[in-house]
């Protein structure tokens, strides 16, 4: 089966057919690194490792890109407001330089790069941030104006999105219904609401400005994503992946400026976008204080990728719900599931009636090729496990397999730090047995497992494992 992949440009799943045969360029909308990054934001970047991981399955080559922005993004996705990282340095009480700009920036990169080690996420080919393209930016912006659509204002260079036509195509927008002031503060020198800035100078005091032909500024937001990707996927690619809140303003913006600088339709052939983590007060926020972290997920001894589990539990295009019960409930399904391969390595049997492995492989790669459909894979997975008709070492291959597009380490041994009271108990336990005192041994094992820890004998020796 060929892959299907659902396009928001047109609503509608299409059969993926790359641009350059055997090749896919696909560009993420990555993190404006002014704060922690919370595990809404991340089930987005695990559904697009996912993506990637199907692509790589079905033998394409991938190159993969995610900006990084540290500039130029202000608290409205329109063009009002402070810069969110002159916003987060006052939060924090660094002083108002470019060199705290920076470390701070750094720093919540950091951050995000260990959150995807943490959830098993293959890293991009390319990191670009955005302070270090603004001259791409600039010669972007120049062949837009060279084209005729662009005005000049108090804020800067804008994009006059009238001289667009397309422009409501993907977010299927009712221009005459947008109200001045619906995307920010009303700007009475702007021709539509839907206008957007490309080179923002109405910010003399911004930490970050660079010399332009329209004066000393900086970059509008939705302009970096553009400039970066044509640089490193070219001014026509394949796939470009978000959050569905991207829909209505960022991507909508990105489409105008990119196709009005180039002349080339479509710059992206697959748009792709994720459904919201949701809790019981609607999104998870930031802006509302209302998140939380990979960090708290560990803290309250869940497994991130039991929370990568928990992700498959819903398609990617539609909202998930979470709470503390639910991710317990998928880490403790977690640890089931490992506990049943280490059961399946002890067995060591071989058995393939009817030919299951094949059909089980075939199986899997329709799943996974009708629009990443992960809760099938899921389900899939388990009913192979359960399957009499497959023995253990058929069932290992296929896990193996498998996991190559789950990416939750289902066949990696866990590593547990025992303590040296529990290794002094697994010792005496040991020469309880060699003397066959097997009353003492039980009570031993009884005692090591009051202290949290539990014992399976295999044929290699004894393991330890934390309940």
């Amino acid at each position: 089966m060929g892959l299907k992949l659902f396009n928001t440009m047109g609503r509608k799943k299409e059969e993926f057919k790359p641009v350059k045969a055997g090749f896919v360029g696909v560009y993420c909308c990555g993190p404006t690194v002014y704060w922690y990054q919370h595990i809404g934001n991340l089930r987005t970047y695990v559904f697009e490792d996912v993506l990637k991981r199907v692509l790589l399955l079905n033998g394409f080559k991938v190159k993969h890109v995610v900006n990084i922005t540290d500039v130029g993004h202000l608290t409205s996705d329109a063009d009002e407001g402070e810069d969110k990282l002159m916003k987060a340095l006052k939060r924090e009480g660094l002083p108002l330089t470019k060199e705290s700009m920076v470390k701070l920036a750094n720093m919540y990169f950091d951050e995000f790069k260990n959150d995807f080690v943490r959830l098993n996420i293959l890293q991009p080919d390319v990191w670009c941030k955005a302070t270090e393209h603004v001259p791409e930016m600039i010669e972007l912006v120049k062949k837009i104006e060279k084209n005729g659509y662009t005005y000049k204002t108090g804020v800067g260079l804008i994009f006059d999105t009238a001289k667009f036509k397309d422009y409501a195509k993907m977010a299927m927008l009712k221009l005459e219904q947008l109200e001045e002031g619906a995307r920010g503060k009303k700007d009475e020198e702007r021709k539509s609401p839907s206008d957007f800035a490309l080179w923002i100078t109405n910010q003399p005091n911004h930490i970050m400005l660079w010399d332009s032909p329209w004066g000393k500024g900086f970059p509008g937001w939705h302009l970096e994503c553009s400039a970066m990707s044509m640089k490193y996927l070219g001014e026509q690619f394949d796939i470009h992946c978000g959050g569905k809140e991207h829909i209505q303003v960022h991507h909508t913006n990105e489409i105008a400026q990119s196709e009005a600088a180039t002349g080339k339709k479509p710059w992206v052939k697959y748009w792709l976008h994720a459904e919201w983590l949701v809790i019981p007060e609607g999104k998870m926020s930031k802006s509302k204080g209302s998140f939380t972290r990979v960090a708290d997920l560990i803290e309250k001894g869940i497994n991130p990728l039991a929370f990568r589990y928990f992700t498959f539990s819903a398609h990617y295009r539609m909202p998930l719900t979470f709470s503390w019960k639910a991710v317990e409930g998928a880490n403790n399904a977690y640890k089931t599931l490992k506990n049943r391969i280490v059961m399946l390595k002890n067995e060591n049997k071989s058995l393939d009636k009817k030919g299951k492995k094949r059909y089980y492989e075939e199986e899997f790669l329709k799943k996974i090729n009708d629009d990443l459909n992960m809760p099938q894979a899921v389900a899939l997975l388990n009913d192979m496990i359960k399957d009499s008709e497959l023995g253990s070492k058929e069932k290992l291959e296929l896990i193996e397999k498998f996991d190559k597009v789950f990416g939750l380490e289902l066949l990696k041994e866990e590593e547990v730090d025992v303590p040296d009271e529990i290794n002094k108990l697994v010792k005496q336990r040991e020469d309880a047995r060699k003397k066959k005192d097997f009353k003492l041994a039980d009570k031993i094992r009884d005692e090591i497992s009051s202290k949290g820890f539990v014992l399976e004998d295999t044929a290699d020796g004894v393991r330890v494992k934390k309940k």
